[in-house]
């Protein structure tokens, strides 16, 4: 009962409150459930939509088995904090001044020049052009394909690299960008992309793979919401899909792929950051992803989503908590891939099955590609555990591209050895 009334007070605050697209004085504040008192006041206070789950990304997925970040307002920060206080929820402030943060994260500004800069953050328009340019100057490794529209109306681009053998090749796949607001990895995929293409005929290990086998990168699927998260609303998620018969815009792509598609770890409420959809695969950026793939999947062998944060190296199963088939060899090579990853800069990595390593989550890619037939299916969630979250700075662009490198380089040379 108590909580409830605590609630009403501070629902009360929230109404008369001013826009969430400013983020002076927001705080990040990290909750230590420790009961259902707790768990119950953390639904409650999900309900007002400018109270923004961070890690888990929404209340149904809290339980007293771990930590809660979450974004609340400057003007409600006092408020939620002498509530936490009354039914001893501990926390701890992440993030002082939100906006301070967002303004820091372009800390590589300064040495931008005439070349396309690695190490920064780009706009969509500044990526759509990088794929033009990179398949041009490079015709004999790059080549960019168009396979399909998003919601908006605007192009989802692959890039095909690799040796032109005349001869079918095994193929690698990865995306990026399928939730807008987590900019580290379009970020990567631009990198590797560099890397693997700059390293052609240099480096013998590169050489090696780019003669063996292809690499189908995706740098940004969900391009309508990574728009949106540069110009309107940095923290925003899903798609820009409109949803008929409510006011709230987009679904969760990452929830809309035809893997046991919403049930646990998912929602049927178009305003949740985890809404599954209307149907299976009815986002189109879903679609086109899932076209390619199901086109091309006799030649596909390994299957990477990149994500953040949290630190995590992930494969199947998340929507459920039952194990696949495969478990003890991917368990294996997750754990080789994240000591890999540590190697270079002493960065700790949690790897294992989704729902036990991180949460339940219906209709995911990652186990969708896995019961498809493509064995080797991992999720990484990249830097960092929560000191930045999404708002990861520029500076930290290459240490957090270069070790994930390793990572996957490792987890391309034992695909080649294990062809299926």
């Amino acid at each position: 009962m108590m909580e409830g009334l605590l609630f009403l007070g501070f629902v009360a605050v929230i109404s008369e409150a001013a826009p969430v697209e400013l983020y002076s004085r927001d705080k990040v504040l990290r909750l230590k459930p420790e009961n259902e008192q707790h768990l119950q006041f953390l639904r409650n206070v999900s309900l007002p939509e400018q109270v923004d789950f961070w890690k888990p990304v929404c209340a149904e997925l809290v339980t007293t088995n771990g930590t809660v970040d979450i974004r609340v307002p400057g003007d409600w920060v006092a408020k939620l904090q002498s509530e936490l206080e009354k039914i001893a929820l501990k926390y701890e402030v992440l993030t002082e001044d939100l906006q301070i943060l967002i303004e820091n994260q372009f800390d590589q500004r300064s040495t931008r020049d005439i070349h396309y800069n690695y190490e920064a953050y780009h706009s969509w328009d500044e990526i759509e052009s990088w794929t033009a340019r990179i398949a041009e100057e490079n015709p004999d490794l790059v080549s960019r394909m168009e396979i399909g529209k998003t919601y908006e109306g605007r192009s989802i681009y692959l890039l095909w690299v690799g040796n032109r053998t005349g001869a079918e090749k095994p193929a690698i796949f990865m995306d990026c960008g399928i939730h807008a607001r987590e900019w580290i990895s379009p970020a990567f995929c631009q990198w590797f992309v560099k890397e693997v293409v700059g390293s052609y005929n240099s480096i013998p290990l590169i050489t090696t793979l780019f003669n063996q086998l292809d690499f189908l990168v995706v740098p940004v699927i969900n391009v309508d919401g990574y728009i949106y998260s540069w110009t309107k609303n940095r923290f925003w998620r899903k798609t820009r899909s409109k949803n008929p018969g409510s006011g709230c815009v987009g679904t969760d792509p990452n929830r809309n792929f035809d893997a046991k598609w919403c049930t646990l770890g998912s929602s049927r409420d178009p305003c949740s950051e985890i809404y599954c959809g209307p149907h299976v695969e009815s986002e189109k950026e879903v679609i086109a992803v899932a076209d390619f793939i199901r086109n091309h999947s006799s030649i596909i062998k390994a299957y990477l989503t990149i994500h953040s944060y949290s630190q995590l190296l992930l494969y199947p199963y998340s929507y459920d908590n039952s194990l696949p088939f495969h478990h003890k060899e991917l368990d294996d090579l997750a754990w080789n891939a994240v000591e890999k990853l540590r190697s270079l800069y002493d960065t700790k990595y949690t790897y294992g099955p989704g729902a036990s390593t991180i949460y339940l989550a219906s209709g995911g890619s990652d186990d969708w590609a896995y019961d498809l037939g493509i064995k080797y299916s991992f999720t990484f969630e990249l830097r960092d555990t929560g000191q930045y979250g999404f708002l990861l700075p520029e500076s930290q662009i290459k240490p957090t591209c270069e070790e994930t490198m390793l990572a996957v380089y490792h987890i391309t040379h034992y695909v080649l050895d294990h062809l299926y």
